[in-house]
């Protein structure tokens, strides 16, 4: 049974959180059980000191072991720093990166066959994969999502299942599902509420787990940290609760579209794997032939974990298709990491590549580096955000990288 309080117009408060969340557990076997405590990176806007707080509260004593997990996908690891601001230090709770680079990692949960990955799909892919997690979850007896919910160019709106695969999965489906979501695209998949097929995929993936799974599936405003909702139930049932919650809280509508957009991009994001989603998330409001500007001085690199981007450099989505022959063996997330951040676009042999719209780096990263990886470069320094804001053909998007800009219709 799923239950939710809250709602897009309310703020909790830590008291509130607290009962609910005692409430909820009080409910459920737990007693004597291990429960690993799945999470998400510094990346995400989320009170987690006050949730996980709630839940420690709530299972300290009854059950036997409380690992912390970070879903990092395939993010860099937080630092011991890192965690100790992210993280409440709390009795009797070990916390853990989640370790993809390292196979040891993981335990292998099974196959899903390439028919099933084709119905899934809904035709667009047809690959077996193997299922691998990392073994933390599968080894506890519970296992517990605690994390927010947004808007998401990959499978609609983030949270729920998506806390296991990709946030603690195996590269291969990783590589699949966010391939499948680039076929898709993330202009027409992102903000999709219901099951996407990628969110279908990896429902499909979670089931596999043999621990019992739930999740506490939380609505926070971007930047803020303020709680608007909190759901408690089966990891399904309780992202959908919090994705209609976060349909209202995190999406913008314009009456018509603008010629340039200036995201200005949180601290949080320090590489640009992750400052992309300060395109992906407003690339539907942006006029054919118009531009985004990404201002992020604080970011000097393009992946820190994923160098092979600057040998690809970023396309649109066509680019790889129609030349799939040259780029299939290549890591599928990187692909699709590409294609997101370069957008709509089309290619073929005599005019090339076309896309829809420009995207322009205002980055601490080198101008050079910046040319081959396919994207605009302008110096930060230049970038003067009241000028832009007075500018009536330019939207200036403060906290960019969670809140959805859509059109109306």
């Amino acid at each position: 049974m799923t239950s939710r309080i809250g709602g897009p117009g309310a703020t909790l408060t830590g008291e509130r959180v607290r009962d609910f969340v005692a409430e909820a557990l009080a409910g459920e076997d737990l007693d004597g059980r291990s429960v690993c405590l799945v999470v998400p990176d510094g990346t995400r806007s989320c009170p987690l000191p006050m949730l996980l707080s709630a839940v420690h509260a709530a299972l300290y004593g009854r059950a036997s072991r409380l690992t912390v997990l970070v879903a990092l996908g395939t993010h860099a690891p937080m630092s011991d720093a890192a965690l100790a601001a992210h993280l409440p230090a709390l009795p009797g709770m070990t916390v853990r990166n989640h370790a993809w680079w390292e196979p040891s990692t993981f335990a292998s949960l099974g196959t899903i066959g390439a028919g099933r990955v084709g119905e899934l799909s809904g035709g667009l892919l047809h690959r077996a994969v193997d299922v691998r997690l990392n073994r933390a979850v599968a080894e506890h007896d519970v296992a517990l999502v605690v994390g927010p919910v947004f808007p998401h160019e990959v499978v609609g709106f983030s949270g729920g299942n998506k806390y296991f695969f990709p946030g603690v999965a195996g590269t291969e489906i990783i590589g699949l599902s966010h391939w499948l979501g680039a076929l898709i695209s993330s202009a027409d998949i992102i903000g999709t509420r219901g099951v996407t097929p990628v969110r279908a995929l990896i429902d499909e993936a979670a089931a596999m787990i043999p621990a019992r799974r739930l999740a506490l599936c939380a609505v926070v405003g971007s930047g803020a940290g303020d709680l608007h909702a909190l759901s408690f139930g089966a990891p399904e049932d309780a992202w959908a609760a919090a994705a209609e919650v976060s349909a209202e809280v995190h999406v913008r509508y314009l009456d018509a579209p603008v010629r340039r957009v200036l995201s200005v991009m949180p601290e949080k994001y320090d590489d640009m794997w992750t400052a992309a989603k300060g395109f992906y998330k407003v690339e539907p409001i942006v006029a054919d032939g118009g531009e985004v500007v990404l201002y992020a001085p604080h970011v000097r690199t393009v992946s820190a974990m994923h160098p092979e981007i600057e040998e690809i450099g970023y396309h649109c989505r066509d680019y790889f298709t129609k030349q799939w022959d040259r780029f299939e063996h290549l890591h599928w997330g990187v692909l699709a990491h590409s294609t997101h951040l370069r957008g709509a676009g089309t290619y073929d042999e005599e005019h090339g590549e076309r896309c829809r719209v420009a995207v322009t780096l205002a980055t601490g990263i080198p101008e050079d580096v910046v040319g081959r990886v396919n994207l605009g470069h302008l110096d930060p320094a230049d970038v003067d955000i009241e000028r832009y804001a007075a500018d009536p053909d330019t939207l200036v998007v403060p906290q960019a990288g969670e809140v959805l800009y859509r059109l109306r219709d």
